[in-house]
């Protein structure tokens, strides 16, 4: 995409879904799941980004299979179950929230669908268990659906108790990894297990699920598009909506918009002259508190200018381009009597060139990542390592100080298992933390973890390369990769230490601060989420404040 800054600047002087594929679908087994009729000879690889290769000569069977995370999710093929448990007219687990009303308070039904887990054919079990080429005529019944084995005994050979959800969940992960051969009883066994308006375990397990589908389906990519700005999954006023309630609910991010914040404001005291540059700058609402903290300086108010960087796919959020973020900031620094301008930049992060910034001679040059850095891609997705170009660009502006508000995970290089692994630990904490926060039954509640925290768990499990935007990493790589490009740590100030603490006594007492060597840590129990800091542009800097 070619990006060019905005021409337009706003100043305020100091006087004034995809279609279900029509294949041969059988029916098979006593629970009425379907499979497709398939060449064998057609053998399928899902590749991870360590390199290694998975063959998956079912990919087929699970092709545009899926009811998607959107409400609308009528295109799936759902399975006649015997059971009574409630089911919902789409079928899918994802869209049961349709009809939460009737349910009470803590309530779980059983979901019915949530992409379509096909069974195997007899021929299939024995080839691979016994090879193509085997002679043998029957292979064992046990193996057969609606036998002891397939219903009951694959628990016992697996280690998993009846009813343990999160075992069930790491077994569907390893099995998907492995292709293993009872990879569909499980993750029909899933299916029943999981639910949207459920335990925080059975949310997650219904995204976590969604996921593998999608994995095996080769569509985790389209169905994180959809999720993240397409129509009609919810209207921009709806999506403002989820993102405000995770916002009140939950601290994350607060906390990462305070603490960036009191680093700026302690960087360019004194400074006339302040040009602010965001990465991922959203609805700009994380710079609301800091045009009045400017403008209640004593003595002479400084200039301030902002530049705003986001891509398209937040337009939909917004209800329209970043001019709506640059009117909105202008009227606030009119009304408090600011002197600002705003430049608009619409590209991605790594698409972002030194002349974009429209840099001036005399400014004091801030940057802001905050919860943006783990979308630019690195030297494990292509030849361009943008993650690092970027900051080498930014050490050249030489800024007083730049900011980085990024989650504590480590899913960046990891091969799939390990990042499976990784983002089922996460999200447990993060969902559990919802949960303490917000009725289960509660329809804002559901699309907010539909469209904003669902769309990260689908991506993380199922895409690779370069269709893989959620890549975080651990504090110690950020800071490997900020000391490489020449920046120093800038500690955090007491000040906004004990102003997050203060934040933190509204929330629940789960939730941990931790400080370490001027950095900040948000965690909930034993679990680190999100990381904040602060950098410098050299020792000297640093020393000085």
């Amino acid at each position: 995409m070619s990006t060019q800054a905005s021409n337009r600047s706003y100043r305020h002087p100091d006087n004034a879904q995809l279609p279900y594929y029509s294949g041969n679908l059988m029916r098979a087994g006593h629970n009425g799941t379907y499979y497709m009729q398939e060449n064998h000879d057609d053998v399928h690889y899902i590749s991870s980004d360590d390199g290694s290769q998975t063959s998956n000569s079912r990919a087929q069977g699970f092709e545009a299979q899926y009811c998607t995370l959107d409400s609308s999710s009528g295109n799936c093929v759902y399975p006649a179950h015997s059971s009574t448990s409630s089911q919902t007219t789409s079928g899918s687990p994802l869209s049961q929230h349709e009809n939460l009303s009737d349910q009470p308070h803590g309530s779980s039904p059983s979901v019915s669908c949530i992409t379509q887990v096909p069974s195997w054919t007899l021929k299939d079990l024995e080839n691979v268990m016994l090879g193509p080429d085997s002679d043998i005529g029957t292979p064992d019944s046990s193996l057969l659906p609606g036998t002891s084995l397939y219903e009951n005994n694959w628990r016992e050979l697996l280690g998993i108790k009846t009813g343990d959800l999160k075992q069930v969940l790491i077994a569907c992960g390893k099995a998907v990894d492995e292709n293993a051969f009872y990879m569909d009883a499980l993750m029909s066994e899933l299916r029943q297990m999981v639910s949207v308006s459920g335990e925080p375990m059975q949310r997650l397990g219904a995204y976590m699920l969604e996921g593998l589908i999608a994995r095996l389906s080769f569509t985790g990519h389209a169905l994180y598009k959809s999720l993240k700005c397409k129509e009609p999954v919810a209207t921009s006023s709806e999506l403002m909506s989820y993102m405000h309630l995770l916002y009140e609910i939950c601290p994350f991010f607060k906390f990462g918009y305070m603490s960036a914040n009191g680093a700026i404001a302690d960087a360019v005291k004194g400074e006339n002259f302040i040009h602010i540059i965001d990465f991922q700058i959203a609805q700009g609402s994380q710079w609301m508190t800091m045009i009045q903290a400017l403008a209640s300086r004593p003595g002479r108010r400084p200039y301030l200018r902002i530049t705003g960087i986001d891509d398209s796919n937040s337009a939909h959020a917004r209800g329209g381009g970043l001019d709506i973020v640059g009117q909105r900031l202008h009227s606030i620094a009119q009304k408090y009597g600011l002197p600002f301008e705003f430049n608009a930049v619409p590209a991605a992060s790594h698409e972002v060139m030194f002349e974009h910034l429209c840099i001036r001679h005399g400014e004091a040059i801030v940057v802001n990542f905050a919860y943006q850095l783990h979308h630019t891609p690195d030297e494990s997705v292509g030849i361009e390592n943008h993650r690092d170009r970027i900051l080498r660009m930014v050490k050249s502006l030489s800024p007083r100080v730049v900011t980085l508000v990024e989650q504590e995970a480590n899913t960046n290089t990891a091969p799939f298992f390990l990042r499976y692994m990784e983002t089922l630990d996460y999200y447990t904490a993060m969902f559990e933390a919802i949960d303490v926060a917000c009725r289960r039954d509660d329809k804002k509640r559901i699309s907010a973890e539909q469209h904003c925290v669902a769309r990260d768990i689908v991506n993380l499990i199922a895409c690779e390369g370069e269709e893989r935007i959620e890549r975080h990493e651990p504090f110690g790589k950020w800071r490997a990769r900020l000391a490489m490009a020449g920046f120093r740590p800038y500690p955090l100030s007491p000040v906004v230490n004990s102003t997050i603490k203060t934040l933190l006594e509204s929330y629940h007492s789960y939730y941990r601060l931790e400080e370490r060597d001027g950095v900040l840590y948000l965690g909930w129990k034993n679990r680190k989420l999100v990381v904040s800091s602060a950098w410098g542009n050299d020792l000297v800097s640093v020393n000085a404040m």
